[in-house]
């Protein structure tokens, strides 16, 4: 997809085009996983730290990390096979540089209006439901910070706060997409590229800003550049 997005014109097998999508489906499904495990553990870590070890034990974690794939695969299938089963004709060409579900559904010679009212309400739903979930556990999680210490809010609000950050730059642009009418314009596209190139790239920055030692780091690189601008 990085060199589709240099290209103004690539051509794609069906069979690649369907494995593009289902890569898409089950990687995005998986982060959203991820991202609710990750919610519970800060829950766990922050509300319940004296029973952290025996909650999330490498038994339970490897169960979670089961249901993740398990799920995401899952997901992704049922997505795939409504589409698999439609008679597809000319012309074979969409407009976004991905292959995505609703693109395909244009191409196909028969009325798709039901398959893609499911594809979209099972999407919406997925990502508005998980969105909220994450969102009012977080606020669960800093209504419980009022019992802490400064120090203790301190080091919990800057975890909460970068994991929300994740949550709203990859729940936003796809919450957008899914739920906007199915026509394509300027924006839609530029959103598509973020979601699917810009936040992946960011996340690492974002997590790895967390993290004291790049931290500690950073500010010597600062401070060395400052010095060697102060001596010109």
């Amino acid at each position: 997809m990085l060199v589709d997005t240099l290209l103004k014109n690539t051509i794609i097998a069906f069979s690649e085009c369907i494995v593009q999508v289902f890569s898409l489906y089950f990687f995005g499904c998986l982060e959203i996983f991820i991202l609710i495990f990750m919610a519970l553990d800060h829950y766990v870590a922050i509300c319940k730290p004296l029973h952290y070890m025996a909650i999330m034990s490498r038994r339970v974690c490897s169960v979670l990390v089961a249901v993740a794939w398990v799920g995401s695969c899952v997901h992704s299938l049922a997505q795939i096979f409504r589409v698999l089963s439609l008679p597809f004709c000319g012309p074979n060409v969409i407009d976004p540089y991905f292959c995505d579900l609703q693109p395909l559904l244009q191409l196909a010679c028969t009325d798709t209006y039901v398959i893609n009212l499911l594809l979209v309400s099972n999407s919406v739903a997925m990502c508005t439901v998980s969105f909220v979930m994450l969102m009012v556990s977080y606020i669960i999680i800093l209504h419980s910070l009022r019992n802490h210490s400064a120090e203790g809010r301190r080091k919990a609000l800057s975890t909460c706060i970068t994991h929300i950050i994740v949550v709203i730059l990859f729940f936003g642009p796809r919450i957008f997409i899914y739920t906007r009418p199915a026509t394509t314009f300027p924006m839609g596209k530029m959103i598509a590229v973020f979601y699917t190139l810009g936040t992946p790239l960011l996340n690492p920055l974002i997590y790895t800003l967390r993290n004291t030692e790049v931290k500690n780091a950073m500010k010597k690189l600062w401070s060395k550049n400052m010095s060697s601008d102060d001596k010109q």
